[in-house]
């Protein structure tokens, strides 16, 4: 069992514990990313993106460049949630202009074919890049680590990328769920060894993104999303009880409340189509509620960022709560629009 290490007075920890702050904590998902000039300047040291991610010294410098920019109150690792269908065996390719393509597994063959094995071995340099931004990030920062949902991350094996409208892993949900079951079971057991290995290396907070999550009418996702999330919750729980996890099923709408009730997890994620009255009043009395400015009003900035973040900041900021996003920060995002959007928030 893993003890906690982490000095509770910091801001992120104390939201995530049930405290109200005044500002509340603030991060940014994809905070570190390519709307930073001094990312793109990074990223074209590396010949391919999970080079990129696989080579510590890089990983490390990109996840600090927002904090040196805009001092928020977390680091998340500079990683991606396909690493893991890439160290269980699968072809991962990140081809520019397209994104992520993977050679599909899309029946109990292919399945077969993957295995938990080499995963420490392969994800090795992830871990190296978590053990040193443990050591580099600033005393009141809290580290995040993170892996995609198994839903999520089996949307990615199944339809071989991303934005297909899932058609391939619904269908196959109705006609062989056990099959399906499977693939869940193993990226459950591989998601659990790899977000220990996070937190045996200095993550403080884990984050599971279900970015897919929304597909699923009601019963599929209490299969597919809550139940894969609540065992695999169960997992971190024996082995690290004491990190507190942020689950993000993007696009639940009204099933965000039964995912609070019984995922397990510590704190909801909500996305930019969640009223915030609605949040307030349905899931800030179960858990800490993380969220949610559209990223295009970040885009935009100017008035409109100021009337959504104000908007949201009377909405939540009086219960336990995380400024961030409703999803994550776009390429095209001025970086001083980031800036202003600390100090709004920060007074």
């Amino acid at each position: 069992m893993i003890q906690a290490t982490s000095q509770p007075k910091k801001p992120l920890l104390r939201a995530l514990s049930g405290e109200s702050l005044s500002p509340p904590p603030l991060w940014l998902m994809r905070q570190a990313g390519r709307y930073l000039p001094e990312y793109r300047k990074i990223r074209a040291t590396a010949k391919d993106f999970l080079q990129f991610c696989y080579t510590p010294d890089l990983a490390v410098e990109v996840t600090l460049q927002p904090l040196r920019r805009y001092g928020m109150d977390a680091a998340i690792l500079f990683s991606d949630i396909l690493v893991v269908p890439d160290a269980l065996g699968q072809k991962v390719q990140f081809r520019e202009g397209e994104g992520p393509v993977l050679e599909p597994v899309d029946s109990p063959e292919k399945l077969s074919c993957l295995g938990i094995g080499r995963l420490r071995d392969h994800l090795a340099p992830v871990y190296e890049t978590v053990h040193q931004l443990s050591r580099e990030i600033p005393q009141q920062t809290t580290l995040i680590g993170f892996a995609g949902s198994p839903w999520t991350v089996a949307v990615y094996m199944v339809e071989g990328r991303g934005g297909t409208g899932c058609g391939k892993i619904r269908a196959w949900a109705h006609r062989a769920p056990d099959d399906l079951q499977k693939l869940i079971d193993l990226l459950v057991e591989a998601t659990a060894v790899h977000l220990v290995q996070q937190v045996e290396n200095g993550v403080e907070v884990i984050q599971l993104f279900d970015s897919w999550a929304g597909v699923l009418g009601e019963s599929q996702f209490r299969r597919w999303v809550i139940a894969p999330t609540a065992a695999l919750v169960g997992r971190l729980r024996q082995a690290c009880p004491d990190v507190p996890i942020i689950g993000f099923p993007r696009g639940a709408g009204l099933m965000y409340e039964a995912f609070a009730n019984l995922s397990g997890v510590d704190a909801i994620g909500i996305d930019s189509a969640v009223p915030v009255d609605w949040a307030a009043a349905n899931l800030q009395g179960k858990s800490t509620v993380q969220g949610n400015l559209d990223n295009q009003a970040l885009v935009v900035g100017g008035k409109a960022l100021e009337m959504e973040t104000r908007r949201i900041l009377e909405a939540l900021a009086a219960g336990p709560f995380i400024f961030n996003l409703g999803h994550g920060v776009l390429q095209e995002t001025p970086p001083e629009h980031v800036h202003r959007l600390v100090e709004l928030i920060r007074g």
